[in-house]
C-alpha cells in the first residue's frame, strides 16, 4: 500500500488532497498547526480511508526540525514513504505590502515556511523515499512565481524559489519524480486573507482541484512544473486558475 506525507492537511487543498488519496487506498501522515482543525480533518479523512489503509496525524509546524522528524517517523511506522506533498505554506505579511515596505522579518519567515521547510522535509525523508518503487515529491506552487503581480512580491518570490528548488532537485535526483504544481485560485482561507472583504465565491473549492493532482501522481508524469489545467481531462473545466 502506498504511503504519503501531506503537510498543511487540516484545511484547504491539503485536506482535499488527503481525502482524495485516502479514498484511493493510500495510507497517510498528515500535519497541521492547529490541533483542533487537524483533529477534525483526521476524523473526516479516517471515515474515507480505503480498507487496509492507515492514518497518522501529527500537529505542529513544518518549519520546525523536530516536527519534520516526527512526520518521517510516522511514515516509518506505517511502513515506508512513496510521496511527499509539500502543501503547507504561508501568504506572508497581510494585507499584502509592496516590496519596498515589506517587513523583512515577515519575508524571512515566508521563505522559511515556503522554501526551506519543503526542502528540509525532503532531506529528512530521502532515506525512506529511496526505498520506494515510485518515489515522488509534489511541491504546491503558484503562478505568482512566474507573473509580476502587484503586492504579491513576498509570496511570489518564495514560490519562485520553490519552483527552482523543484527543478534542480529533479535534475540532481533523477530517480525521484519532482513536480511543482500550480493549482490556481481556490476558495480557501489563504486566498480570502489575500483579498479581505472581497467575494471569492467564484473560485473553485479545493475538492474540485485535488483529483487533478492525484491523477498526476497516478500517471507519474515526468518531473516538471504543471498548471492544474494541464492535468485535467480535456472536457474538464474549473473556473479560477490564476493566483493560488
Amino acid at each position: 500500500m502506498a504511503i504519503a506525507v501531506v503537510t498543511g492537511a487540516s484545511q484547504g487543498l491539503g485536506r482535499a488532497v488527503a481525502l482524495e488519496l485516502a479514498e484511493r487506498g493510500w495510507s497517510l501522515v498528515l500535519d497541521g498547526r492547529r490541533v483542533d482543525a487537524l483533529a477534525e480533518a483526521e476524523r473526516a479523512i479516517v471515515a474515507r480511508l480505503a480498507p487496509g489503509a492507515s492514518l497518522v496525524a501529527v500537529a505542529g509546524d513544518v518549519a520546525e526540525a523536530g516536527h519534520r522528524r516526527d512526520l518521517v517517523r510516522g511514515a516509518q511506522r506505517l511502513g515506508g514513504l512513496d510521496l511527499v506533498v509539500n502543501n503547507a505554506g504561508t501568504l506572508g505579511a497581510a494585507p499584502l505590502p509592496s516590496l519596498v515596505s515589506y517587513p523583512l522579518d515577515a519575508l524571512e519567515q515566508t521563505l522559511t515556511t515556503n522554501v526551506v521547510a519543503p526542502l528540509a522535509l525532503v532531506q529528512e525523508a530521502v532515506g525512506l523515499l529511496r526505498r520506494s518503487a515510485r518515489p515522488a515529491v509534489m511541491n504546491i506552487t503558484s503562478d505568482a512565481s512566474v507573473e509580476a503581480y502587484e503586492r504579491w512580491g513576498g509570496y511570489g518570490l518564495s514560490k519562485a524559489a520553490l519552483d527552482h528548488m523543484s527543478a534542480v532537485l529533479a535534475v540532481e535526483e533523477p530517480w525521484l519524480a519532482v513536480w511543482a504544481v500550480d493549482p490556481g485560485d481556490m476558495r480557501t482561507q489563504m486566498h480570502q486573507d489575500a483579498y479581505p472583504g472581497e467575494d471569492i465565491s467564484d473560485r473553485p473549492w479545493p475538492e474540485a482541484v485535488a483529483p487533478d493532482l492525484v491523477r498526476l501522481v497516478e500517471a507519474r508524469r515526468p518531473s516538471g512544473r504543471y498548471r492544474v489545467s494541464e492535468l485535467r481531462p480535456a472536457s474538464g473545466v474549473v473556473a479560477g486558475t490564476e493566483r493560488s
